[in-house]
């Protein structure tokens, strides 16, 4: 049997990290239209400032850290990843063409067999 675990920010420390987080961001996307008459380079540059120091400030509470660390094991794991050469990319593309090339005869095929039968067999409609 298999138990999920469920991992909850711990510290006061961090949840007031996160909580400065939220307000990071949403300071940032304030400013970005409470300075719209200033123009848009300060507009970007106060979004992107309080957007980088949202970052920064997620980077170093826990939750942050140990979103580095799942995201330095999933790139571990994708250079695992045992990719396909040039040429069997190409035959498994040609595969599936073909494969959808025929079964959209094969559905044309049947539904031009439906309509003739339904049409001109049965209610002996002419188009």
């Amino acid at each position: 049997m298999a138990t999920s675990q469920v991992e909850t920010v711990s510290t006061g420390a961090d949840k007031a990290k996160l909580a400065f987080v939220a307000v990071l961001v949403l300071a940032a996307i304030a400013g970005f239209y409470l300075l719209a008459k200033q123009g848009p380079v300060v507009q970007w540059a106060v979004l992107l400032v309080g957007l980088v120091a949202a970052a920064v400030v997620f980077l170093v509470s826990e939750p942050g850290r140990q979103f580095v660390a799942f995201a330095r094991d999933a790139w571990r794991e994708v250079n695992k990843v045992v990719w396909p050469t040039r040429k069997e990319t190409l035959q498994m593309t040609g595969y599936v063409f073909a494969f959808v090339v025929i079964m959209a005869l094969f559905l044309w095929f049947t539904d031009k067999t439906l309509e003739w039968v339904l049409y001109d067999l049965i209610l002996g409609w002419r188009k």
